[in-house]
């Protein structure tokens, strides 16, 4: 059982209009499509945090890059949460079980036409989650604090044109428990500002700008 803040948390984001998926819906599959799973527990000074993970240097894409747990969807997969679900596990071991899934967001489209869905869960007893790492393609996982993403202390962002729109990428520097620095950026960090801003009803205290790409219409194969 998690603590009430959690419960509370999970009662609202599953109430909130959202424009993802219904969770557990069953959709046709589609050509270029992902998922993501943005998993939040509370520690034991009651801060929220979400997993990340630091993908493989031996991955042909995005190697060594800070990601959240998820990947391409399987024809076999009735849905992006299935997707987010099955990857976590597969990846670092977590069991669905152990996931209440509250909210699946809205798709966010990348430049070469793939459609990731971030699927939002919460662990209300992150003891019972022990890590199994698959090291084919996770290096470490690692956790961080939610409400990071809404603080400029330690972000930076870059200035980028896509089609003649300007954006903005944003990369957050983190120091994890055992001292290492990760930098979470681009696709991942947009994701957890928005994860963020909705979970604690609030914009983020920088500009955000982003990508107008992220949010146009994909004609799939």
């Amino acid at each position: 059982m998690g603590s009430e803040r959690l419960m509370k948390l999970a009662e609202r984001l599953r109430n909130l209009k959202l424009v993802g998926e219904k969770i557990g819906a069953a959709e046709k599959f589609e050509f270029k499509r992902a998922a993501v799973l943005i998993c939040i527990f509370e520690d034991e000074k009651g801060e929220l945090r979400v997993i990340l993970t630091k993908r493989s240097s031996r991955l042909s894409t995005n190697a060594g890059d800070v990601a959240l747990p998820g990947g391409k969807r399987d024809e076999s997969d009735a849905n992006d949460t299935e997707t987010a679900l099955r990857e976590a596990k597969e990846e670092i071991g977590l069991d669905p079980s152990c996931v209440d899934v509250v909210a699946v967001l809205e798709q966010i489209v990348l430049k070469n036409g793939t459609a990731v869905v971030p699927v939002m869960g919460i662990i209300s007893d992150r003891k019972k989650f022990i890590p199994s790492i698959n090291e084919e393609e996770v290096e470490e996982m690692f956790d961080a604090p939610l409400e990071m993403f809404l603080k400029n202390e330690k972000r930076r962002g870059e200035e980028k044109e896509w089609m003649g729109d300007k954006y903005l990428l944003h990369y957050f520097d983190h120091e994890a428990d055992n001292g290492k620095l990760f930098v979470i950026w681009a696709l991942t960090a947009g994701i957890l500002i928005n994860a963020a801003s909705i979970v604690y009803d609030r914009p983020p205290d920088f500009l955000e700008l982003k990508p107008k790409f992220w949010t146009r219409q994909v004609h799939f194969q």
